[in-house]
């Protein structure tokens, strides 16, 4: 009746997101996890009560901070036992840091293991938090008295960067302004994570390649109408084209700002207003320029009974992903709408730092 790995991870992201800390386990102990970005001050003061604690930031992050990253990929940067909230939340959160330029000096950790420290920013990222998390040893039997979720580290960090399996839950026909002869397919992960879209339009051959579209979700530029990107027109044309020819298939997923959520986005955008890029926004919020996994995709397009498309893409990254995991890709059907003065910036960004044919 106990949860399993898959369920315990999903209820460590909704305790992290809350500011409750999660009790990892490893081959050398137990450390005690809380989201920086969550922790409130509180619990912070419980969490250096309980011995020597660990920042654990991401190697973007230590980078612009000037912070030994002896892990490569990440810092654990030594909290110092008078740091308060601000201190915390200020090394996590670049929104301050042309305010607030010196942050240090920073000393790194650079003995021992860093296996749960990245656990615990892959956690914080699967959270849709920002990846910084308050790290500290802990007696192997200390979540038993307090009730916190415990996981194997080992296990969790190979279950994290897995590919999920996807469940079909539903499609009903869904008449659109592009198309009346449409349906919605609902696709929900075992891991508990956002449900996932497929919007068919007519009865495409299974046996031939499909006009198809990758979408990742973006309520400022679908729902609202943003002029800073081109994503809503992009939906609306590829809606409209495979409207035009009678079939297609888009796939919604909800991988909002490039995979890092909504509220980091909006992060990225202000700093973005302080001058700084797309990607390089990104990177002083400690992500990579692109976070998302169009492995989901290529699940969809198989249960759906595809396995060549004709897909609408500027992104070589989304051909390789599908052409990766089984997907044939038959043609690059460009998708060039949306240009506007508030985006010709981030559109020349895409060009030439992540490629897009554009």
């Amino acid at each position: 009746m106990g949860p399993d790995l898959t369920e315990l991870l999903a209820r460590a992201r909704g305790d992290l997101r809350m500011g409750v800390p999660v009790v990892l386990h490893g081959k050398d102990g137990a450390v005690l996890v809380a989201a920086a970005e969550t922790v409130s001050e509180v619990r912070l003061a419980e969490v250096l009560a309980l011995g020597a604690v660990d920042l654990a930031i991401t190697g973007r992050r230590a980078e612009t901070l000037k912070a030994r990253a002896y892990d490569g990929d990440l810092a654990r940067v030594i909290v110092p036992g008078r740091a308060g909230l601000e201190w915390v939340q200020g090394i996590a959160d670049p929104s301050e840091d042309l305010a607030q330029p010196m942050k240090g000096p920073l000393a790194s950790r650079r003995d021992g293991e860093a296996v749960m420290h990245r656990v615990a920013i892959a956690l914080c990222k699967a959270a849709r938090l920002l990846p910084a998390a308050l790290v500290v040893p802990v007696r192997a039997d200390y979540a038993t008295g307090q009730l916190l979720t415990e996981l194997d580290a080992v296990a969790a960090g190979p279950l994290m960067a897995s590919l999920h399996a996807l469940g079909h839950v539903v499609s009903a026909r869904v008449p659109l302004r592009a198309a009346e002869n449409a349906r919605l397919h609902i696709f929900r992960p075992d891991d508990g994570s956002d449900e996932h879209y497929a919007i068919e339009i007519g009865r495409p051959d299974r046996s031939k390649p499909v006009l198809a579209r990758l979408h990742s979700a973006c309520f400022t530029g679908d729902l609202l109408g943003s002029l800073k990107c081109d994503c809503g027109p992009q939906l609306n044309a590829a809606l409209a084209q495979m409207g035009e020819q009678g079939e297609g298939v888009l796939l919604y997923l909800q991988q909002e700002g490039r995979g890092i959520g909504l509220a980091n986005k909006m992060r990225a955008y202000a700093l973005q207003d302080q001058g700084f890029d797309t990607v390089e926004a990104n990177h002083r919020l400690g992500f990579e320029d692109d976070e998302r996994d169009f492995r989901l995709g290529a699940q969809i397009l198989e249960k759906l009974g595809f396995s060549a498309v004709r897909l609408m893409t500027n992104n070589p990254a989304k051909i390789a992903m599908m052409t990766a995991s089984g997907i044939d890709v038959t043609e690059r059907v460009p998708l060039k709408v949306g240009l506007s003065a508030h985006n010709e910036r981030y559109l020349a960004v895409k060009a030439e730092k992540s490629g897009h044919l554009l």
